[in-house]
């Protein structure tokens, strides 16, 4: 089990950044591939972007944040970060991240392990 807690949203106009923070508790955060998730009010969760466990081997986004969006982690810091660059009115949501032992995946429902969610608001 690991314990994450995210950080680093907030309001933001269109075109703006923000940079989400994920820290984990444990040791074993690098056994652990890391996913971002969003949920808009009225919608269910979504895919935003996943990193394995170096960070080095695989990289998923999802097509809408593909080339805004940077997923990052430092495992020697139990961390892992959600840059947001260009962001727009569709970006708001509550962002969520997630561990998911072991290897990297899309899918909400293969993680285990959430955080409490952090809110993202991009005002046009």
């Amino acid at each position: 089990q690991v314990q994450l807690v995210e950080s680093g949203g907030g309001l933001v106009q269109a075109g703006g950044s923000l940079r989400l923070s994920c820290a984990a508790s444990g040791r074993t955060f690098s056994s652990y591939a890391m996913g971002w998730f969003r949920q808009a009010p009225g919608k269910e969760r979504e895919f935003v972007a996943a990193i394995s466990r170096s960070g080095g081997a695989s990289i998923y986004y999802a097509d809408s944040v593909k080339g805004r969006f940077i997923i990052s982690r430092d495992n020697d810091k139990n961390t892992v970060y959600l840059q947001m660059n260009s962001l727009k009115p569709e970006d708001t949501a509550v962002y969520y991240c997630a561990a998911r032992y072991w290897s990297i995946d899309k899918m909400s429902g293969e993680y285990k392990n959430w955080g409490q969610g952090t809110q993202v608001t991009v005002s046009s």
